[in-house]
């Protein structure tokens, strides 16, 4: 039987990490940044999935994978999840269509997102999601209700990190002066007030409850910031690991990358690179970042368990708060 990681006392070591990764595709980025509609690039999936497998396997990490559905119509993509599914690795459902304005739309739309994912990724991959990711990291009550309807064990979608919500603000306010329109959406700022650490959601969702079991994605120190890819990968590995010191000592850390982190600049449309900072960071240098915060949280005694397992520790023991 698993140790309780909030228990008072136990036998073995209660430091966990859970590494997942959205797989979200180039089509996602020209959706962001409103850019012209280009040749289809699957970069994520032709280039970074094999990246990301040798990248797990060398550090022994099991994952969780949270896949756009819709990207389940493109075979090859079947195929190399299939051997993602065989490596140990989990799939998480990042809804149907990866609409950034998910939370905007009716419960029928978002059940249709939701249920429709979870039926092709069951299909198709033969595993059934039991945790979701909202696109953008947008959630909502009524979207909350539908994924606790559907019978998801957990949800790992708020993001309360105040740098990250004033950035992607700025960005969004500067594309509308421009006169171009980004696919992405802003959340509530009241998101900014949720826990940092794993909690059923309340109603609100950003506060505690008894509802669905919520893995908020990391954020660092009493300036929350934002401990996610984009962010370690630009740092660097001395930055990278520095960030990671913050978080030593926590019960949990809930490391989100993209599958884009394991992209650099000739693997993308010229058009993405010149929108997307981090892409142009070489990709030696951002597995030697993630590299580093891996290493940096075994030494500091945590274990590694896919997002699944970590919920299923944190179900027996987050009781409503």
């Amino acid at each position: 039987m698993r140790a309780d990681p909030t228990a008072p006392s136990y036998k073995r070591p209660v430091r966990l990490c859970s590494v997942s990764i959205d797989l979200d595709d180039i089509a996602c980025y020209t959706a962001i940044h409103d850019l012209a509609s280009a040749a289809p690039c699957h970069a994520v999936y032709d280039l970074a999935l094999g990246r990301i497998r040798d990248f797990a396997a060398r550090l022994a990490l099991p994952l969780t994978l949270f896949v756009i559905a819709r990207d389940l119509e493109r075979e090859p993509n079947v195929a190399l999840l299939r051997r993602a599914v065989s490596d140990g690795h989990e799939i998480g459902n990042h809804s149907l269509d990866h609409c950034y304005d998910l939370t905007k739309r009716e419960a029928g739309e978002q059940r249709h997102q939701v249920v429709e994912a979870n039926h092709r990724i069951e299909a198709l991959l033969g595993v059934r999601p039991q945790g979701f990711r909202a696109p953008g990291y947008t959630m909502s009550d009524r979207l909350m209700g539908v994924l606790r309807e559907a019978g998801f064990s957990y949800d790992s979608s708020v993001f309360p990190c105040p740098p990250y919500y004033a950035a992607k603000a700025a960005a969004l306010l500067s594309m509308k002066l421009r006169g171009r329109v980004s696919k992405s959406v802003l959340d509530s700022p009241d998101v900014l007030r949720a826990p940092i650490t794993p909690y059923r959601a309340g109603d609100p969702y950003w506060t505690r409850g008894g509802s669905l079991l919520e893995l908020p994605i990391q954020v660092v120190g009493p300036l929350r910031l934002p401990f996610i890819g984009t962010s370690l990968t630009v740092l660097g590995p001395s930055g990278a690991r520095l960030l990671t010191h913050g978080l030593v000592g926590l019960p949990f850390v809930n490391l989100e990358l993209h599958g884009i982190d394991f992209l650099e600049a000739d693997d993308v449309p010229k058009a993405v690179r010149a929108v997307q900072p981090d892409v142009r960071v070489p990709l030696e240098r951002k597995l030697s970042a993630l590299s580093a915060v891996v290493e940096t949280l075994r030494s500091n005694g945590y274990a590694f368990q896919r997002l699944d397992e970590a919920a299923a520790m944190f179900a027996r023991s987050v009781g409503e708060q």
